[in-house]
């Protein structure tokens, strides 16, 4: 029992803290062993491995300050939904509402202290979704009064209304209050109604309580105490308080029974089910109600309950299932019934994970357990509680039973046909060091222990001895947490240890352990959370909500808020304060503001001593990163960062990060009040793939960054911080700062690869990128070289580079015969083509060229030439600039296919010049004719590639698909002209060009020869006859108009029968064709050849007669036929012609015929009301014609027209006088226009007789002769 507490306002300003005991992670009982040998081995060991906390505390001793009002002190307490239920020493029960921790109803129940608090339903129901009644609870929360307490002071709380505010009548609060005292009484109250309050006296302590889960029905409840009854109680009357009836036999049976029936005073009744065992301390209904768990100074015993029994399992009512004997000790026999058991029942849907305390150092583990927090798992739906198995947690003394308590028989059992209601498998025992004073399941193989540390029965007391007849108490040691797994019966982690207000007089039954499961909420849930998010995320959000402080930074307090004495701090506890983990001092709570965005998950353990209320969380990743910043674990803290941001939180305080500097090293400390503690995780962002820049973050991971390179510099890693220099910095400044360390420690070669080549913003100042230039200009040109490949020119200044490459040539050490790597040259050639490179990006490419020159790289050089147009710079070396792909070896034994190859592309270049007239034809051809001489091979290619056309000058190129007609016939027109003006250049040099195309394109010379006619004919002829050029001469004699003896040429030089025929053909010339047959008189093969392809040419009987006779023809009979059938062929062509023209000229005259003898219909008009403006005929006839009136006055036609109306096969209609004029604009025939027809009129007595109209006709035939005059016009 816990010592009667001062007044907390005068503990206010005793320094507290939580603090984390380092331990080897082994349950031996040497790792409490506090002799001053074993403390210096402790340390030893602590700093051998510091390893990272597995939980956070916080101290909210501060936010309860009703609880521990008028020097009370906290006896019992249990957590469930969003309630915190406190029983204290006075008797006084306290309903606290969470997050927030305002007291939600205060009453006094007993008139000594609180054993046991029990609640039902368990777990109470969570508050509804509803957006009006979140809204209320959230007001209720944050805006009501804190309620004062009623009845302080009165036996029975019936006895006098109570003076609380109403407490809300939402779903969460529908729940009942059980609570024992060692005053013997059990009281049993509702939440919501104040009236509905039951006192039961059992005339013994009471120790334990337990309502039934099913209690608003059946009102019925366990009890046990110091007598060693299990009681059940069923019934009783609210406001009332009444006596234990368990030995008041029949009388108080039947006056139960008359009460229940409604006939009695209804008192309840009372069973008692089990007895004879000792103090009973302990009771627990399972979450299902299906078993109930006590514990007495024999044993656990465990039973079946009344719930949820089938039709025939009424026997199995409160039957027992079994027992467990404690460890037959000698300890065990004397303090089983001093002890105070714990019994869990754990729901393994709320549990943490196993995968987030695998023992990763580089936290991989927190990020596993992140990437499960941002993929929300589907929330289990709640079941009817039919599970086949449910598990038990039970710490007893330093014992702890891990139990799964199952339906029906044993496999065993069932073999062997037994029938049982339930069996027990015992997973396992374990033996702690310790006293357990609270125990639950942490995850699926962790258990959390709140572990009372026995004190050290050898040390040495200083305190004198003690006056007769009083004993005085060791002083008791500061609790701890552990975690332990119970499959390997090792802890896992450091024990924490908790520095709480006067530990030196508490003992373990002091100390209470109840534990919030951790649930996981779905997307939908998420989203649609209402106003309940104002108190903290929707109150628990089915278990994870704002109490999951393990999302976001560390927001600890120490326990400075603790009631305490200033006295109760010992030496002891002060030196070792270095050692532990601190808890940063509390801040006062804003009551009418909670953070609304703390959506976090995970298990809540609660911490209870009689003057302190301790909350423990799993770590945050922000916590996870301060753990790694404050132990130099930059590179694991730099990955969490840059993996999770949201692991910076609100406690970051970075430095500059262009000046790294070690940070302070606080262990989980932060800073705000309990709700920022509690909801530290408004600016996590949900998914990891869909983080925003956020400045802060990037500032922090520039910080660790630094700090990690660093490290790593100090430790002479400097191919590794190089690396790491590329993954974290992202400032110029930082690059510059670290490029000067590089530098001075000579490493550059280490940071080099890892220097950004895109731009940054801010950027990194130039004269970096020439530091390491100049680095390798004197080091090594290959990685020089490289370098000016990757990086771009605007991230530097050419000029100073440009300058140490000078120099470094002008030294004289790099030359063109130097030899490097057995390679002649190869530094002066890395070195010149930096240099040409640097040229070309400082704006200079014309040294850039000469550079490539001196290199003999003529495709890049050829590329500069082409792109900025640098022929001209060339073009006092002409030859040379051809000559640029051929060495001396190649100009005297390549052949021409390889010269024209090489040659190609400075020729084109050349051609394009000379179109553009920057290099005239004249320049080039005088110097090639001063250094080769006439002819030479490269004068030959010059002119064909002007000839041709051959030219780098852009044309359209080849039409595109989405090319139209007119992009196609531009294209070709382009390519022509550029065509027609080169074959004008080579025009200007006629002679010169005809000579070199005659040594070295033969076919070319025809071309010429026939296109051009600027060459001199006796020059072109005498050449040709030099040569022995045949044909070519043939041209030019026919040119000059000498055909027969271009003729004679080719029948006594060439001999070609055929090509004679063909030049006869074309001159087309009779005397021609005569002098033709009779030179071919006296050669067979040309008579021969004259009748098999003159064809129709000439007459054949005129061909056949000049044949001498006698002469002897080889093939002359088939020749003769052929030119027969020739002629044959001929006539038939020509009949068939003829006959097709017959028979089209007789279908055109049937057709005319056919339309002359129809009617023709034309349409009568009606006269327009406006007048319509008509083209004088005599100047033209009109553009349209309108249907129904004349083309030529343009007058409607009338039923009665009174002029006489002529229509044509084409449709026209004119009115006689009309179509007279119409046909004789002019008046020229107006003599020969018959008198008869201009008067002609069809109201004229005329004889209507057939003669006379066939008259008429012919005279209008006559006179009208090339019919419809529109027709012909158009026609025409």
């Amino acid at each position: 029992m816990a010592p009667d507490g001062g007044d907390t306002e005068e503990d206010d300003n005793v320094e507290d803290g939580l603090t984390s005991k380092a331990s080897n992670g082994k349950m031996q009982a040497s790792h409490h062993d506090h002799s001053p040998e074993s403390q210096e081995e402790g340390d030893e060991e602590e700093e051998e491995e510091d390893e990272e906390p597995r939980l956070k505390y916080a101290s909210v001793t501060k936010h309860m300050r009703p609880v521990y009002r008028n020097g009370d002190a906290t006896s019992a307490f249990i957590v469930g939904g969003d309630k915190m239920i406190i029983g204290t020493h006075n008797g006084n029960i306290h309903v606290l509402m969470l997050p927030s921790l305002k007291s939600l109803k205060v009453y006094h129940a007993h008139s000594a202290s609180v054993s046991a608090v029990s609640i039902s339903p368990y777990p109470p129901p969570l508050p509804a979704p509803k957006r009006n009644a979140l809204s209320r609870l959230a007001s209720t929360q944050l805006a009501s009064p804190a309620p004062s307490i009623s009845g302080a002071n009165t036996a029975s709380p019936a006895g006098r209304s109570p003076k609380a505010p109403t407490v809300p009548l939402t779903a969460s609060n529908q729940i009942f209050i059980a609570t024992s005292s060692i005053d013997g009484n059990v009281c049993v109250a509702s939440l919501t109604d104040p009236k509905d309050v039951m006192l039961r006296n059992f005339g013994r302590p009471v120790h334990a309580v337990n309502l039934s889960p099913d209690y608003k029905n059946d009102h019925s409840y366990l009890s046990g105490g110091q007598a060693g009854n299990l009681i059940l109680t069923v019934g009783g009357r609210s406001g009332t308080t009444s006596t234990s009836n368990a030995g008041a036999g029949a009388a108080a049976t039947a006056s139960g029974w008359l009460g229940a029936i409604g006939l009695g005073s209804n008192t309840g009744k009372d069973t008692i089910l089990h007895s004879g065992e000792g103090a009973i301390r302990t009771i627990q209904w399972s979450l299902s109600g299906r078993y109930v768990v006590w514990v007495n100074e024999k044993g656990i015993k465990l039973m079946r309950s009344n719930l949820h029994l089938g039709t025939d399992e009424s026997d199995n009512a409160w039957k027992r299932i079994n027992h467990i004997d404690h460890p037959h000790e000698e300890v065990w026999d004397d303090m089983a019934g001093v002890w105070k058991p714990q019994a869990k029942w754990v729901d393994e849907t709320g549990l943490e994970t196993d995968d987030l305390y695998t023992n990763h150092p580089d936290g991989s583990d927190m990020k596993s357990e992140l990437q499960k927090i941002d993929s929300p798992v589907t929330l289990p739906k709640p079941s009817p509680r039919r599970k086949r198995s449910e598990k038990l947690i039970i710490g007893w003394g330093d014992a702890i039973w891990v139990l799964d308590v199952h339906a029906g028989p044993s496999a065993v059992e069932k073999a062997a046909g037994k029938r049982k209601i339930a069996h027990v498998e015992i997973l396992n025992i374990l033996r702690t060091d310790c006293i357990v004073s609270g125990v639950s399941l942490y995850t699926p193989s962790l258990l959390v222990v709140l572990a009372y540390i026995k004190p050290d029965e050898n040390a040495v007391s200083s305190q004198t001895t003690p006056t007769r007849g009083r004993h005085r108490r060791q002083n008791a040691l500061q609790p701890e947490i552990r975690l332990i797994n119970f499959e390997t019966k090792e802890e896992v982690s450091v024990a924490d240890t908790l520095n709480v207000s006067r530990y030196e007089s508490l003992s373990a039954t002091d100390y209470h352990l109840e534990v919030l499961p951790a649930m996981q909420v779905t997307q939908k849930a998420a989203s649609q959370r209402g106003a309940l998010e104002i108190i903290g995320g929707g109150i628990w959000d089915v278990g994870g909500g704002i109490w999951d402080v393990g999302t976001y930074p560390a927001r600890l307090f120490s326990s400075a808020a603790s009631v305490r004495s200033n006295g109760s701090h010992s030496a002891e506890s002060s030196s070792r304060t270095a050692s532990d983990a601190n808890i940063a001092p509390a801040l006062a709570v804003n009551d009418q503001a909670i953070h609304p965005s703390a959506l976090t998950h995970g298990m809540k353990i609660f911490i209870q001593s009689p003057y302190d209320c301790v909350l423990a969380t799993k770590p945050t990743p922000a916590d996870h990163f301060n753990w790694l910043d404050n132990h130099a674990m930059y590179e694991e803290a730099w990955d969490l960062l840059n993996q999770h941001p949201e692991a910076v939180g609100d406690n970051s305080d970075a430095s500059s990060p262009s000046t790294p500097s070690t940070p302070t090293r606080s262990s989980y400390r932060g800073q705000g009040t309990l709700m920022d503690f509690l909801a530290d995780d408004g600016s996590q962002t949900p998914n990891s793939g869909q983080r925003n820049y956020n400045p802060k973050v990037e500032k922090e991971k520039r910080r660790v960054g630094e700090l990690w390179v660093e490290q790593l510099t100090t430790h002479n890693k400097w191919s590794k911080a190089g690396a790491i220099c590329g993954k974290v910095l992202s400032t110029g400044d930082s690059w510059e700062h670290w490029a000067w360390v590089f530098a001075q420690a000579n490493k550059i070669t280490e940071i080099t690869p890892y220097i950004p080549s895109t731009h940054l913003q801010p950027p990194i100042p130039s004269i970096v990128y020439e530091l390491v230039l100049g680095h390798y200009v004197n080091e090594d040109r290959k990685k020089l070289q490289e370098l000016l490949e990757r990086w771009p020119a605007e991230l530097f200044d050419a000029t100073p580079v440009i300058e140490a490459i000078q120099n470094r040539l002008r030294a004289g050490d790099i030359r063109e015969d130097s030899v490097e790597d057995g390679k002649v040259g190869q530094d002066w050639r890395l070195l010149m083509g930096c240099l040409a490179k640097l040229y070309l990006d400082d704006g200079r490419p014309a040294k850039a060229l000469g550079c490539y020159i001196r290199l003999q790289e003529a495709d890049t050089a050829m590329r500069l030439i082409s792109e900025y147009h640098l022929v001209d710079a060339v073009s006092d070396d002409i030859p040379g600039f051809i000559l640029l792909r051929i060495s001396k070896k190649q100009q005297q034994s390549a052949p021409m296919s390889e010269l024209e190859s090489a040659t190609r592309e400075p020729i084109r270049m050349l051609v394009a010049e000379a179109h553009h007239g920057i290099v005239r034809s004249e320049t080039v051809i005088r110097q090639l004719e001063d250094r080769f001489g006439v002819p030479n091979p490269y004068i030959f290619f010059y002119f064909r590639a002007l000839w041709e056309g051959e030219t780098t000058i852009p044309t359209a190129g080849p039409p595109t698909i989405e090319a139209t007609s007119r992009d196609r016939k531009q294209s070709l027109m382009d390519e022509r002209l550029i065509a027609s003006e080169g074959k004008a250049l080579v025009s200007d040099h006629a002679d010169i060009a005809m000579s070199h195309f005659a040594e070295y394109d033969r076919p070319l010379l025809m071309n010429f020869l026939k296109t051009s006619q600027s060459y001199t004919l006796d020059l072109a002829t005498r050449l040709c006859k030099q040569r022995r050029y045949t044909p070519e001469l043939v041209y030019l004699l026919a040119k000059e108009g000498r055909m027969t003896q271009a003729l004679r040429l080719i029948i006594d030089e060439i001999g070609d029968v055929s090509q004679a025929i063909a030049f006869a053909k074309e001159q087309n010339d009779q005397s021609l064709w005569d002098d033709l047959l009779n030179y071919s008189m006296k050669k067979p093969t040309f008579i021969r050849g004259l009748l098999e392809e003159v064809g129709t040419s000439i007459d054949p009987m005129k061909l056949v007669r000049k044949i001498p006779e006698g002469l002897e023809i080889e093939g002359l009979k088939s020749g003769l036929m052929r030119i027969i059938r020739e002629y044959e062929i001929q006539y038939s062509i020509s009949e068939g012609v003829a006959r097709v023209l017959r028979g089209e000229v007789a279908a055109a005259m049937a057709a005319k015929g056919k339309g002359l003898n129809k009617g023709i219909k034309f349409e009568i008009g009606e006269v327009h009301k406006d007048p319509i403006a008509v083209q004088n005929f005599k100047t033209g006839r009109p553009r349209q014609v309108k249907k129904g009136h004349c083309p030529g006055c343009d007058k409607a036609f009338l039923p009665e027209d009174p002029k006489l109306l002529i229509s044509f096969p084409c449709q026209h209609v004119f009115h006689l006088p009309c179509l007279l004029d119409f046909s004789d604009p002019d008046g020229s025939k107006s003599e020969s226009i018959p008198s008869s027809l201009t008067n002609l009129d069809w109201q004229s007595e005329y004889d209507r007789s057939i003669g006379p109209k066939i008259d008429h006709a012919s005279l209008l035939r006559n006179t009208v002769t090339e019919g419809c005059p529109l027709e012909t016009r158009d026609n025409g």
